[in-house]
C-alpha cells in the first residue's frame, strides 16, 4: 500500500547543489520515520539522514553541516537538501518509510546522484 517516488537526482558538479524530494502515499505518513540512504556501486547501503514523527534529525558525520533532511506532514513528503558536494557523494540515493508502531518498512526505487567534472 505504501509507495514512496523519489525524485530531483541528476549529474552535478563538485561543489554544486542538489535537492531530493520524496512522495509518500498509502498510508497515514504521521506514524512513519523517515530516512534517505545511499549505495555506491560496490558498496553497502548507508544510512545519510533520518527524521522522526516529531522532526528530530539525525546525519551520519561525513554529512552533517552539509546535508539537511525535512519532513512535509501536510504534502506527505521528505526531502534532502545536498550542499558542497563531493564525487563520493555519487550512489543511488533511496528513500525508507518505517512504521514506528508496526515495525514495518518501504522503500522507493531510488535516484541517482552523479557529481562529476
Amino acid at each position: 500500500q505504501v509507495q514512496l517516488v523519489e525524485s530531483g537526482g541528476g549529474l552535478v558538479q563538485p561543489g554544486e547543489s542538489l535537492r531530493l524530494s520524496c512522495a509518500f502515499s498509502g498510508a497515514k505518513f504521521s506514524v512513519y520515520h523517515m530516512e534517505w540512504y545511499r549505495q555506491a556501486p560496490g558498496k553497502q547501503r548507508e544510512l545519510v539522514a533520518a527524521i522522526t514523527l516529531d522532526n528530530i534529525t539525525y546525519y551520519s558525520a561525513s554529512e552533517k553541516g552539509r546535508f539537511t533532511i525535512s519532513r512535509d506532514n501536510v504534502k506527505k513528503t521528505v526531502d534532502l537538501q545536498m550542499n558542497s558536494l563531493k564525487p563520493e557523494d555519487t550512489a543511488v540515493y533511496y528513500c525508507k518509510a518505517f512504521n514506528v508502531y508496526e515495525n514495518t518498512e518501504n522503500w522507493g526505487k531510488g535516484t541517482l546522484v552523479t557529481i562529476s567534472s
